[in-house]
């Protein structure tokens, strides 16, 4: 009897898959398998199928019997093409668990980064890498996203442990934390961890592994996800794959970074590379809008031989895929990886410039232009701006602060510092601005409803830019010199109050 396959290998070149079985492996693993094919630098790993999500929620969140054997052989196959072992004290495999459906939904689901570290296995990484400070940056972060992501606990809780512990060092940026500060977190972390679970943290890397993809497959359904699907209408989908993959290391210090880049401008559709790149990062760490990045222009300068490399990638995917490419990539210690690509949301004007753009430039042919334009972007494009009329020195008095234009247009209404109170406000018909530090996934719905976004932090390819160019939603990000305080419900810029 032919056993049901559910995992899916990538790595050195070769690929169970191709770009085209997105409703199988999912958006990224369908573009992990196709990059892999095509000669980029793609970190080996598996996907595991949405079939296997589908039979998740319609056998009572229970997993396929034979994904287990599947799932073991798989591993042992990453680990032979690595050459590391998963859980080894001496030179450990880590590995990324990441979401992915066949239709893009950025940030929605869950990702979980180095598993497969534990008090032994950290030691090894320690060694092997010769950066101790590294090994227990990545140990803390494993136990947060576990702590949270598989197990519910609270982000607030684990990120005040973390601000408190900044706080006592003097210390204002992640990166100028010491080896000892994250040990100290790691030991914290892990005993909130008892407290809030009862049980020890696990250390056990399959265990951890088989939690993170019953953690990744639970996210299919989790509220901000329905929310995002209703908004969207997306309906007809198996459900999400899982990605295990290798983990490359954008935190290991100066020499190493992470990034997220667009082969043309999602805003105006100019053909020019536009992105972010966040020195000694992880991938989350852009997204979440954390730190503000710096641009690409800056990158080649500081690292041009990668950015070179990194410029090369962009033509190629471009003309692969025949269309404007949303890529996630890693620099670890001045060796590029490419970990996602996928087409990029776009504002309309965009839209209609790329369409004319990659016609004129025989990328696509005049027919496929014109079906590139949705009926939604013709009515997107009568934004909202503000009113040429008014005297420019007039508007200039009036600036409270300068971000980054995310999204373009106008939007006015009453300020609300919680996506909870911008869907309740909305409901009784009041127009409404969502302010927050940096948003994140579970803002989806306040978002969805606000006539306008406004963030402290973040760039361009942060979650609050991506989620709003693709609802063609005025959205200003990195706004630096806004204090914002979530208890007294005010934001104070230069002497000026707003509540």
């Amino acid at each position: 009897m032919t056993v049901k396959k559910w995992v899916y290998f990538f790595g050195a070149g070769q690929a169970e898959g191709d770009g085209s079985w997105r409703d199988l492996l999912g958006g990224k693993g369908a573009g992990l398998a196709e990059m892999t094919k095509i000669g980029l630098p793609v970190p080996a790993g598996f996907t595991i199928s949405t079939e296997a999500c589908d039979y998740y929620y319609k056998h009572d969140r229970k997993l396929p019997p034979e994904l287990e054997k599947q799932v073991a052989d798989n591993v042992a196959k990453l680990e032979r093409a690595t050459k590391k072992k998963l859980g080894d004290p001496q030179n450990p495999l880590l590995v990324s668990v990441r979401s992915g459906s066949a239709r893009s939904m950025p940030g929605m689901m869950e990702t979980i980064l180095n598993l497969g570290l534990n008090d032994r296995s950290v030691t090894g990484l320690a060694a092997v890498t010769k950066n101790e400070r590294f090994a227990y940056d990545a140990y803390r972060r494993f136990v947060q996203m576990y702590s949270t992501v598989v197990m519910g606990l609270s982000k607030e809780d684990l990120e005040h442990r973390l601000r408190a512990m900044k706080q006592r060092l003097g210390i204002k940026e992640d990166t100028a934390v010491p080896a000892s500060g994250w040990k100290e977190l790691v030991g914290e972390y892990k005993t909130y961890f008892r407290e809030k679970s009862g049980k020890d943290f696990p250390h056990d890397p399959m265990g951890q592994l088989w939690g993170a993809i019953a953690a990744v497959f639970g996210s299919w359904m989790a509220e901000k996800a329905v929310t995002y699907r209703r908004v969207e209408k997306i309906t007809g989908l198996l459900g999400t794959a899982v990605n295990v993959v290798q983990m490359v290391f954008g935190n290991t210090g100066e020499h190493s970074g992470t990034g997220v880049c667009f082969t043309r401008d999602p805003s105006s559709g100019e053909k020019i590379f536009y992105g972010d790149y966040l020195v000694n990062a992880q991938g989350e760490d852009v997204v979440a809008g954390i730190r503000t990045p710096m641009h690409l222009d800056q990158m080649a300068k500081t690292i041009p031989k990668v950015y070179a490399q990194l410029e090369q990638v962009r033509g190629k995917l471009e003309k692969h895929y025949r269309d404007m490419q949303d890529m996630e990539f890693t620099v670890e210690e001045g060796t590029l990886y490419m970990l996602q690509t996928r087409t990029g949301k776009r504002t309309p004007a965009a839209a209609f410039r790329m369409a004319v753009d990659m016609a004129n430039e025989k990328l696509i042919t005049r027919e496929e232009a014109l079906l590139r334009i949705k009926p939604e972007d013709i009515e997107r494009l009568f934004y909202p701006v503000i009113d040429s009329t008014i005297d420019r020195n007039t508007l200039r008095a009036k600036v409270l602060a300068t971000g980054i234009n995310a999204v373009p247009g106008a939007a006015a209404g009453r300020v609300v510092f919680s996506a909870p109170k911008a869907e309740e406000w909305a409901e009784r018909g009041e127009k409404v601005i969502l302010v927050r530090r940096e948003t994140s996934p579970e803002d989806v719905g306040g978002m969805a409803v606000a006539a306008g976004i406004l963030t402290a932090t973040g760039g361009k390819t942060s979650h609050a830019a991506v989620v709003a160019r693709g609802w063609g939603k005025c959205c200003v990000v990195g706004a630096e010199k806004l204090e914002i305080d979530y208890q007294t419900l005010s934001m104070s810029t230069n002497g000026h109050v707003v509540r």
